[in-house]
């Protein structure tokens, strides 16, 4: 760490080294360029055992794409510095990325990649749970718990679309209406559909051989596993804090994960919550393609002054 901590200019800083973080210096190495990834070691998926939905990776523990990821991207030269971006810089026509400790690294784009946290319910049994038996994504573990008896905790209005949904990986699905406030039409779709609907305050999720759903009035349903919905917030300190601009309460980008500040780039979960871990690896690898262009651009500008300048100076020798 020390050694890349006293070489501390580069093309391209990428905070995070999740699999958007991680691929976008894969590509800026293999373009050549000068790349380091600052990573704090905190996954979003971290809880999970396994990961699906990527072609060739289906099933891979995520620490081990990570691992595999980061061997990669060092191979092409990436520099990694396990610690934290305090907060970010203008300096000049880049970037002073400073970390915690006072380090600072210079930079001349950004791309930030810190993905997003969970905020689960107030429902005790959820945290300890979380990424086992207690899950939120259906294309992400509705397989694994496929024809088993499935919960869905009513705490979000997005619990009915995962209760519709998990009706394709089983025929046992109870959606408890906790705190949800069902319409007549969303009562009627959950019907017809074959979700079967038990009301009542949750009073936490137990796990005594099997999950269970325990009840303020003092029943418990058997569950093989429940999903929840829960409150995604963006990492994105680093971003709003340089001005970027937002949308809907996340940060606006275009196609290439390009920010409203000219040289700063967001990937992965902090611009996209839907965004799986195959997609945020495709969104690393536009945004870099991206960066590698704008770099490009400067790059040639630059020379077409020197140039001009060396132009300018043998003529007036010549005079």
């Amino acid at each position: 760490m020390s050694d890349v901590i006293a070489n501390t200019g580069y093309d391209v800083v990428v905070v995070g080294a999740g699999a958007a973080g991680l691929n976008a210096a894969l590509v800026l190495s293999r373009a050549r360029r000068r790349v380091a990834v600052v990573d704090a070691g905190e996954p979003r998926n971290a809880p999970a055992a396994h990961m699906h939905g990527f072609l060739s990776r289906d099933g891979m523990p995520p620490a081990a794409l990570l691992e595999v990821g980061r061997a990669e991207a060092a191979g092409y030269g990436t520099a990694f510095i396990d610690g934290r971006v305090d907060h970010v810089e203008r300096a000049g026509p880049g970037f002073s990325v400073r970390l915690t400790g006072g380090a600072a690294l210079d930079a001349r784009r950004l791309v930030v990649a810190t993905g997003l946290r969970d905020e689960l319910p107030d429902i005790p049994g959820l945290a300890e749970r979380w990424g086992r038996d207690v899950l939120h994504c259906p294309y992400c573990h509705g397989y694994e718990v496929r024809d088993r008896p499935l919960g869905v905790l009513g705490s979000s209005p997005g619990a009915v679309h995962q209760a519709l949904l998990l009706r394709q990986w089983s025929e046992d699905v109870v959606l408890f209406t906790h705190t949800l406030d069902l319409t007549a039409g969303d009562r009627e779709r959950l019907t017809a559909r074959g979700v079967r609907l038990i009301g009542g305050r949750i009073k936490r999720v137990t796990r005594d051989g099997v999950s269970g759903v325990e009840l303020a009035d003092g029943r418990t349903v058997p569950r093989a596993a429940v999903f929840v919905f829960p409150r995604m917030v963006p990492n994105d300190a680093l971003l709003t804090a340089l001005g970027c601009r937002t949308e809907d309460g996340w940060v606006a980008t275009d196609r290439t994960g390009r920010t409203s500040v000219p040289g700063v780039w967001a990937a992965g979960n902090v611009a996209d919550p839907r965004a799986q871990v195959v997609t945020a690896a495709g969104m690393g690898a536009a945004a870099a393609f991206a960066v590698n262009a704008d770099l490009l651009d400067e790059d040639v500008d630059r020379a077409v002054q020197r140039h001009r300048d060396a132009a300018a100076l043998a003529g007036g020798e010549g005079r």
